[in-house]
């Protein structure tokens, strides 16, 4: 009976590892998609269905509110749950038209996956980017697990935390002019960057 039950517990463990796909598997299938996206010829005719297809692509990994989360820091936690709502919704706008608009000028760049790290629930999956001159720079992930699949919290470029950048930002601004200028900031970055 307890040979049984050990069995089947082995087997529920090696389904849930099998069911959490790796950190690195997961990163590259979404960058593979965003650059089949940014080289389809027929997506480029079309800057408002190819924005569409890449924000909708990137929201399948990125984890907005965890990354909003961790960029308002300490302010985070003063929120009203509509303020988080806010915030969060602002957020993602604002990464997924930055993010769109930096990657829409990518010219056959490779991108090599260096490796991944695993440490419980969290992951960092290195890779770097080679330019067609030649240059170099790293971009690096940083995931959670989130109820059994691997999400982004954080992108690194260049050593340089995307969200720790965002979160001393919003900080100066939160502390000199109130959490209102930010919010108005926010919206205003996010209008700016949806007419580009």
């Amino acid at each position: 009976m307890l040979k049984r039950i050990t069995l089947i517990a082995l087997a529920g463990i090696l389904l849930a590892s099998q069911a959490l796909a790796a950190p690195t598997d997961v990163v590259k299938k979404t960058v593979d998609e965003v650059v089949r996206i940014v080289s389809d010829k027929d997506m480029k005719k079309n800057e408002q269905k190819r924005r569409q297809a890449l924000k909708k692509t990137i929201s399948v990994i990125f984890d907005y509110e965890e990354m909003a989360k961790r960029s308002l820091g300490k302010h985070w936690n003063q929120r009203s749950e509509p303020e988080k709502k806010q915030f969060t919704d602002l957020f993602a706008s604002l990464l997924e038209n930055s993010y769109a608009s930096k990657i829409e000028s990518y010219n056959n760049e490779k991108i090599i996956y260096v490796k991944d790290e695993q440490d419980g629930d969290h992951a960092e999956v290195r890779s770097k980017v080679v330019t067609t001159k030649r240059d170099e720079f790293s971009l690096d992930y940083r995931l959670m697990n989130h109820n059994g699949k691997w999400m982004v919290y954080d992108v690194v470029i260049e050593g340089v935390s995307l969200v720790s950048n965002y979160r001393s930002q919003f900080n100066r601004i939160i502390t000199a002019n109130g959490y209102s200028e930010l919010v108005k900031k926010l919206q205003n970055k996010s209008n700016e960057l949806k007419t580009l």
